[in-house]
């Protein structure tokens, strides 16, 4: 039995449309100069998991949902008296995405999940590194549709880091703004 092989929306319309626009206003002499989405890192930091263990495997199960990809539990390194924490401690969760499930995790979270935001006002249109990649933070990850509102317990915030491979913040937020990300004003 033969694969069909499926390709995203974004992945479509950056081949067709974006990749063109970007050439055009960076005057690209290469086409692999042309910038790209590179990864999304989504993490999740639960700091109950300090006094309740299970907390951070409902997270991990949590972010397996959203991402569609098996998330890794993430252990403390030093112990940190003041904060009661212990080395070796699950203390939260991540998982990175590449290829096709990067691109329709972007494609969730630009069309439905960020529109569910109370009080959305846009992302913050400052939140590049310096070379190219883009963090947002999220309060609540219960906005993803994966996720059954009356089912979560707790709701936990999560970061996600979308990774290119542009070299400057501008081809960054160029190639971001092509992909309908909602930067304010």
């Amino acid at each position: 039995m033969a694969e069909t092989a499926y390709t995203p929306r974004l992945r479509t319309e950056y081949d067709r449309t974006i990749k063109s626009q970007l050439t055009e206003k960076f005057g690209y002499a290469n086409v692999m100069q042309v910038p790209r989405l590179d990864k999304v890192v989504l993490n999740m930091g639960i700091g109950e998991a300090v006094n309740d263990r299970k907390k951070a495997e409902t997270a991990a199960a949590d972010l397996s949902l959203i991402a569609g990809q098996k998330a890794v539990v993430t252990y403390s390194r030093v112990a940190i008296a003041t904060f009661k924490l212990r080395e070796n401690q699950p203390i939260g969760c991540k998982v990175t995405l590449r290829k096709t499930k990067m691109y329709e995790f972007i494609d969730r979270l630009i069309n439905v999940a960020l529109p569910r935001v109370r009080d959305f006002r846009g992302l913050n249109p400052k939140s590049f590194d310096g070379r190219g990649n883009y963090s947002l933070g999220i309060k609540e990850h219960i906005i993803f549709p994966e996720i059954d509102f009356d089912k979560a317990g707790e709701s936990w915030g999560m970061d996600i880091t979308v990774c290119t491979t542009a070299t400057t913040d501008d081809e960054a937020r160029a190639l971001l703004t092509a992909f309908n990300f909602p930067f304010r004003q």
